[in-house]
């Protein structure tokens, strides 16, 4: 059901309506569940919420009341459609679905019974999108599914066929991130269902059902917690406006670099991970700051980058990283010269486009590597080649610095990866990311597009190991399309278990795999796999 298509207010008679129309659905037909879509706390100013609003004493020009009185709309209309579905039909699933999950409104999402997470790679989300809206769905309490569809793009194209192997991936990533699955389709006029789009998606679901028995109830293993911009922005008060750049990044390089990650609001418990992530512009409340000390005290680290780690009101750090802020930098883009060799480069200055901080040691910090300045900043009457103006090759301040809570990058570098992409940028963070972990619980071989999760399968005393592997590659215009799937041979692993560890088997094919356990560290090799490969490490004597 559609409510948003109409874009009508809750504040309307037309909300008693559709409650009705909810209420006949559930009466007559026998419904696994009720899907409201395009739904949302939305801004409105019809005659009926100007009514509301003078009613409650206020003008509808003060925007704080009435973002007030949209919030308290869309709650109402939520608890009228969920009362309409469980006076007939107790405990039937319903989902708002307003399109994305809201990371850091925790309120929004347990309005619903479960959790549907939309994500049409093809449909202009890409290939990126869900892992992210899953590493943060799996720990808010709630079942929750990936949503994908059938279509070559998005919904509503009729006569539209994704690549047999596409969703092969996307129910395989699902999976690996703890999620059950769903596939999008849409009716023809006519009543008939589509023989080719069912013979699509059952040849995806055969292997689903394959492998759901080493899938369900699961917690995911965790190294790393990416605190995301866009829940510490609703946490402040002040909800994101446009795309959350820095969130993107940091998902795509923790995802390439092969680590084993959660994304967190401000609510989460800290204790499980051993390096926290502020990636670009987390501003430290007080309450942050608390939480953060407390989990600093009993051994984590923190990365930070950009404007992160500053308190509230950008007046210098909250935690110490070994330097001190001396404010936003006049050049961009500017330089970063690493004091360690990275692969792609050893130890060459390069460029980052990203607005940067200028900071000042202390002595509590070791500098990794510095910053370096443009001659000047390219514009009308200082002007230099096609794109911008090279360095100074002089050192300029700290670039990287260690101190006793963690590592400090003076950079959005999170935000210039996802919109630059830059090899040696993804290496400086790995670096960083490498040195604050000590040793990472997994380590593997896979190519950097492949991922790897890892998850703990209640009651069953097992851990079952994801790997997945496949390249999407674009096709017209923004559609990410997956169509070949080559084989991987002879992908190593290495996971630290300190509980012994009975077997290691392929699932579900059920084949025994050779493996070794020393040291605390149980190592294998799958010799050769199409798409994802599901290993089981079984625990016990």
């Amino acid at each position: 059901m559609t409510p948003g298509y109409h874009q009508f207010c809750m504040n309307t008679p037309y909300a008693d309506i559709l409650a009705a129309q909810v209420r006949e659905v559930v009466t007559n037909y026998k419904a696994d569940g009720i899907f409201l879509d395009i739904v949302g706390v939305r801004e409105c100013y019809c005659q009926h919420c100007i009514a509301e609003i003078r009613r409650r004493g206020s003008d509808p020009r003060n925007r704080d009341d009435m973002k007030s009185m949209w919030e308290d709309t869309y709650f109402r209309y939520a608890q009228k459609m969920n009362n309409a579905v469980h006076a007939i039909r107790p405990g039937l699933p319903v989902f708002h679905n307003s399109s994305h999950v809201d990371r850091g409104r925790r309120d929004l999402a347990q309005v619903n019974t479960h959790l549907e997470l939309e994500s049409l790679p093809t449909g202009g989300w890409g290939y990126d999108h869900f892992p992210l809206s899953a590493r943060y769905a799996q720990n808010l309490g709630l079942d929750y599914l990936g949503m994908t569809g059938k279509f070559h793009t998005s919904w509503g194209e009729f006569g539209g066929f994704k690549h047999p192997n596409a969703l092969r991936y996307e129910t395989a990533l699902s999976l690996a991130n703890g999620a059950r699955c769903s596939i999008g389709d849409q009716l023809h006029p006519t009543g008939i269902m589509d023989l080719a789009t069912y013979s699509l998606i059952g040849e995806a679901y055969k292997e689903v059902e394959a492998k759901e028995g080493w899938c369900r109830d699961t917690t995911a293993v965790c190294d790393v917690a990416l605190l995301s911009v866009e829940a510490a922005y609703h946490a402040s008060g002040s909800p994101p406006t446009g795309h959350n750049h820095a969130d993107t990044g940091a998902v795509r390089i923790l995802l390439e670099g092969h680590y084993l990650f959660d994304v967190i609001d401000a609510e989460a418990d800290l204790a499980p991970y051993k390096v926290i992530i502020l990636p670009d512009d987390i501003a430290i409340t007080g309450t942050l700051q608390t939480k953060l000390k407390s989990f600093l005290t009993e051994g984590g680290k923190v990365l930070a980058t950009g404007r992160s780690g500053l308190k509230q009101g950008g007046t210098g750090f909250a935690l110490d990283f070994g330097v001190q802020w001396q404010g936003a930098s006049e050049f961009k883009p500017s330089y970063f010269k690493p004091s360690f060799e990275i692969p792609s480069l050893r130890s060459s200055s390069f460029v980052i486009y990203t607005e940067s901080q200028d900071v000042s040691l202390n002595p509590n910090g070791t500098v990794t590597g510095s910053k370096e300045n443009p001659y000047f900043n390219r514009a009308l009457f200082t002007f230099c080649s096609h794109q911008h103006t090279p360095s100074e090759l002089q050192a300029a301040g700290p670039g990287m610095v260690e101190g006793p809570d963690g590592i400090y990058l003076a950079w959005n570098v999170f935000e210039d990866y996802a919109l630059k992409g830059s090899l040696p940028v993804k290496e400086i963070v790995m670096h960083a990311l490498d040195r604050l972990l000590g040793q990472k619980t997994l380590f593997t071989n896979l190519p950097s597009q492949g991922v790897t999760t890892l998850q703990a399968q209640k009651g069953h005393n097992r851990w079952i190991h994801h790997v997945l592997y496949a390249s999407p590659v674009r096709r017209g215009k923004n559609v990410e399309v997956i169509e070949d799937l080559l084989p991987l041979i002879d992908t190593r692993v290495s996971i630290a278990a300190a509980e012994p560890v009975r077997e290691v088997y392929l699932a579900p094919q059920r084949i025994a795999l050779p493996f070794q356990q020393e040291n605390g560290t149980v190592s294998y090799e799958i010799p050769t796999w199409v798409c994802h490969q599901m290993v089981v490490i079984q625990f016990g004597e």
